[in-house]
């Protein structure tokens, strides 16, 4: 089968492109710097950008199955918002995708709240969904919260608060629910629904790790596999527009990214995974493997100061 990879040189793109190379599919990579591409597994790679859609005709061409995996939070230099920019993006490609006749896509997203209004980040994400959906006759769209690995922007903010910081204050959001999900059960759910046979037409997903835990409950699963103990500081309050410009400046990421993440944990962010577990019996890495797992990789790569 004929492969196409977004976001290749991305966490998740970087360790699929392998799995399906091991597979004996032929790879094609999508990458507005295809220097940044590291997985040497690609039969070619195509330089283009979503964002304006140059280049994605050549990379969609002769592709049966393509992974939409592109997610940028930052705004551009114009000041344009970062969800404007995502949607943009998902539309030129779903247009290019229509175009050249493409049978399959697979997005992964995020998790969407059953009980109140997506935040402006997950609202945007799901808007980038219902766009993909409607590009190709077989299209699915992987729903995942926070995602456990040593490339997550929002495991590796985490990991830099408790590194960097004498003490943890845990606003109000601290005690609401999530299912994180290791990556590589992402690689390997998203592995499975672009290859099977069983999925027709248009299907949302639902995955996510066997463990809920509260917000509170996981920062403090990531400190004990650390070994560093950080005083938390309850707070019964969010604040989240100071809160999250101060805890971007400690862990050293851009506000940009970190004000959408702590805008979204005003609830409980749960999935509904029994269609996936049905369709992908897939085995799931516990939590505290999965966080045992991404900080080994980790420091293959940099030192953990806190360890």
């Amino acid at each position: 089968m004929q492969i196409l990879l977004t976001g290749a040189s991305g966490a998740i793109g970087s360790q699929l492109a392998p799995q399906l190379a091991g597979e004996g599919h032929e790879l094609r990579a999508f990458a507005r710097d295809p220097k940044r591409v590291t997985a040497g597994c690609f039969d070619q790679i195509v330089r283009g950008d979503v964002l304006t859609g140059d280049g994605l005709g050549e990379a969609l061409e002769g592709i049966e199955l393509a992974y939409y995996l592109i997610h940028s939070m930052e705004a551009s230099a114009e000041g344009e918002p970062f969800a404007e920019r995502e949607l943009r993006s998902a539309e030129n490609f779903a247009a290019a995708a229509r175009r050249a006749g493409l049978r399959r896509v697979c997005y992964l997203g995020g998790l969407v709240p059953s009980d109140r209004p997506p935040s402006e980040h997950l609202a945007s994400r799901l808007a980038v969904e219902e766009a993909l959906l409607a590009s190709a006759p077989e299209a699915l769209s992987l729903r995942a919260s926070i995602v456990v690995s040593a490339q997550s922007r929002s495991f590796r903010f985490l990991v830099r608060l408790l590194e960097r910081s004498p003490l943890l204050p845990l606003p109000d959001w601290r005690d609401f629910r999530t299912q994180p999900i290791d990556g590589r059960d992402v690689v390997a759910y998203l592995q499975a629904a672009g290859l099977s046979t069983a999925v027709e037409g248009r299907l949302v997903l639902d995955i996510a790790g066997p463990d809920a835990v509260t917000y509170g409950q996981l920062i403090q699963r990531i400190a004990g596999a650390m070994m560093v103990s950080r005083p938390a500081v309850e707070l019964p309050f969010s604040l989240t527009p100071v809160a999250s410009v101060v805890a971007a400046s400690i862990a050293g990421e851009a506000s940009e990214l970190v004000g959408p993440l702590m805008a979204g944990l005003s609830g409980d962010l749960l999935a509904n995974d029994e269609a996936a577990r049905d369709l992908f019996p897939i085995q799931l890495h516990r939590l505290d493997r999965a966080i045992s797992n991404a900080l080994r990789e980790w420091e293959e790569i940099e030192p953990l100061a806190a360890r």
